[in-house]
């Protein structure tokens, strides 16, 4: 019976990695790609970064103009992130299998928060650029929409996770709907909640590089003009910055998820 069974997941491998191998294939002879250049372009990359990327005493110079509009950017990221989450628990509450008052408004938050997590931050970005404008209201949009789409959904899930018990426990007693919310649903869930923000937070922080290069706000905006002013030495200073700032945040991310979890 084993041998059987190994040899069934043997075959399907092989099966999957040859239909693998297939596509590959395809999708270099469809798109003309050519891979031996594709891998020594690499080494060129490398040996291009490490010649002309690099901060200089000019670059330095910079640093309060890049750190201005970084705390620009982490502000804005954690603005967004803060007002989506409280819209999201509202529309979570709304749609949780758990919480929720009704088939119909159960639907429609899921639908909802479908609708806005499967729209990437780019996409609106993009959108609402041609509402608001190049202005820093256009970025924070952005991202409010996209934080508050993933955490209705995440939201959602946390709640029936953590909370099914404990509210058909006072269910039975005959507790009101918001003695319920109030008095289980938020405090066991509040954990898991504030895990999901300060994950979102530290998205948001990456997410707003790419937002401000299409709405010309903020760090992404900074990057976008040292980079096509072919002010390299700026740019790569830029980029070490933004990389320190998303350590920095996601270790104490990190430490306040080991503190509440």
């Amino acid at each position: 019976m084993l041998d059987k069974y190994f040899a069934k997941k043997r075959r399907d491998s092989l099966i999957f990695c040859a239909i693998m191998i297939s596509l590959t294939l395809g999708a270099i002879i469809i798109t003309e790609y050519d891979v031996v250049k594709g891998f020594t372009s690499i080494v060129k990359a490398a040996e291009w970064t490490s010649s002309n990327f690099y901060p200089d005493e000019k670059a330095m110079n910079r640093l309060p103009d890049i750190l201005d509009s970084l705390t620009e950017t982490v502000l804005v990221s954690i603005a967004a992130t803060t007002v989506a989450a409280l819209f999201a628990l509202l529309f979570a509450m709304l749609g949780s299998s758990t919480t929720g008052v009704s088939g119909v408004f159960s639907s429609l938050s899921r639908g909802v928060a479908s609708l806005f997590r499967n729209i990437d931050v780019a996409a609106w970005s993009m959108i609402l650029l041609f509402s608001f404008g190049q202005n820093v209201l256009t970025g924070y949009f952005a991202l409010f929409f996209g934080s508050f789409g993933f955490l209705t959904r995440a939201f959602m899930e946390a709640i029936d996770e953590v909370s099914s018990s404990s509210v058909e426990a006072l269910r039975a007693t005959g507790a009101s709907y918001f003695s319920i919310i109030f008095q289980s649903v938020i405090p066991t869930s509040v954990p898991l909640l504030l895990s999901w923000i300060l994950f979102m937070v530290e998205t948001n922080i990456r997410h707003a590089t790419i937002v401000g290069i299409l709405t010309g706000t903020g760090i992404g905006f900074l990057f976008s003009l040292y980079y096509k002013s072919l002010n390299y030495s700026s740019a790569s200073l830029l980029v070490i910055v933004i990389v320190i700032t998303i350590l920095l945040i996601e270790y104490i991310s990190n430490y306040i998820r080991r503190v509440i979890l």
